[in-house]
């Protein structure tokens, strides 16, 4: 089967894929890979495959936003992909996880458009628990500043009229905010696939905490590294128990 927006053809997937939003960390991720090679990139939708340990894996990176990452999912899902991990950044909402944590995410809050066209606002936005267990096993293997809880995904990036609901989801206890984890656990809740999400901490999204913005230096670089190494781990027990 072709993928029309992935340009793809579904027989060159693998069961198994760790996503990304920036098409540069998908290579950057696939270097981590055996054999790695690319096999497409169109748009902002950037596509690798190869193996760790003997376990096949493809990388794909799905651009910013929950509506294009979203059509991503889909035809991933749609192809034959079963099992999706989302690795990525994400601001804080708490002072205990500060710059180059790590967060897992068991669920999120749907402050995106995009699930609200699938679904009843009711219907939650949820992890796969097993997923979720050796995201957070390996996470805090590695070293580094871990949390577990509940995310939040918006569409808007920058505040305008509105004030973003940062202190509303604060006060009930989400730990981080992004910008794709919403969509990902509800399509793959919805088209019968697994799905999970480790994000490094790359500043503080409340502004009572934050300082300058700035996520490119070492601290969430090496958060980066090492919520990777997390994600082809936990692809790599999922293939060996299958």
């Amino acid at each position: 089967m072709f993928l029309p927006i992935l340009q793809i053809e579904s027989e060159e997937l693998p069961k198994r894929a760790i996503v990304c939003g920036d098409p540069r960390r998908a290579k950057y991720i696939a270097d981590r890979l055996d054999n790695a090679r690319e096999l497409a990139f169109s748009r902002e939708y950037r596509i690798f495959v190869g193996e760790k340990d003997g376990v096949e894996l493809a990388v794909v990176s799905h651009g910013v936003g929950s509506p294009g990452a979203a059509v991503c999912f889909e035809e991933l899902i749609k192809g034959g992909v079963t099992e999706l991990i989302r690795v990525g950044t994400a601001g804080s909402l708490t002072a205990e996880l500060p710059t180059g944590s790590l967060v897992v995410s068991i669920a999120s809050g749907r402050e995106e458009g995009l699930t609200r066209q699938l679904v009843p606002i009711g219907y939650p936005a949820v992890a796969d628990s097993e997923i979720t267990d050796l995201l957070y096993r390996f996470a805090n293997e590695s070293g580094a500043k871990v949390g577990k809880g509940i995310t939040v995904s918006f569409d808007a990036f920058f505040s305008g009229v509105e004030e973003l609901p940062h202190k509303k989801y604060q006060k009930a206890g989400v730990i981080a905010v992004e910008m794709e984890i919403a969509a990902l656990f509800v399509v793959a809740s919805l088209r019968g696939a697994r799905a999970g999400a480790i994000v490094a901490i790359d500043g503080f999204a409340d502004a009572d905490l934050a300082t300058e913005y700035n996520p490119h230096n070492d601290t969430v670089s090496q958060a980066v590294d090492r919520e990777i190494d997390a994600a082809i781990q936990a692809m790599v027990a999922l293939g060996r128990k299958a």
